[in-house]
């Protein structure tokens, strides 16, 4: 299946210090740890620095990179099948911001699950947790990561 790909418009500051917009274009991918991703923003820090009009790295996305010091703004893509078998299970020292764009994915916790589909949200607040798409199309979210203290015995891998 070929990746669908998004369109990413940035603003900044012009050289002459006006609003202006410093991207449009499409939205790179990146190495994932699982699934495919691409990385629409992420930062070093926080708060953000939001000067200068420098692109991005893509960089990778693996699960020891989503309890960094910055933020990340990303497009994932759960392939049909993702999950199946044993679960891998994960924690990360992160709140995580999850809009489902297509499809659908089970949030799979310690004690239950629950099904996210096409227009829902999902806040993951750094808990042990799984993903599955039992479906047979690719399940597409918008998720954005954001630092956060530990919870239970925190990150995981």
């Amino acid at each position: 299946m070929t990746a669908r790909t998004y369109r990413r418009v940035v603003s900044g500051l012009g050289e002459d210090g006006r609003s202006t917009i410093i991207i449009d274009g499409e939205v790179p991918p990146a190495t994932s740890m699982s699934g495919r991703s691409a990385v629409v923003w992420r930062s070093a820090g926080v708060p953000v620095d939001n000067s200068g009009t420098a692109d991005v790295d893509p960089g990778n996305v693996s699960v020891q990179g989503l309890s960094g010091p910055g933020t990340l703004f990303m497009i994932h893509t759960f392939p049909p099948d993702h999950g199946s078998g044993e679960p891998f299970w994960h924690a990360t020292d992160s709140i995580d911001y999850l809009t489902m764009i297509s499809g659908e994915v089970v949030f799979v916790t310690q004690t239950g699950e629950t099904t996210v589909r096409a227009g829902d949200v999902l806040v993951d607040r750094g808990i042990v947790h799984a993903w599955r798409n039992d479906s047979d199309a690719d399940a597409v979210a918008a998720i954005v990561v954001v630092p956060a203290m530990p919870v239970g015995e925190g990150r995981t891998h």
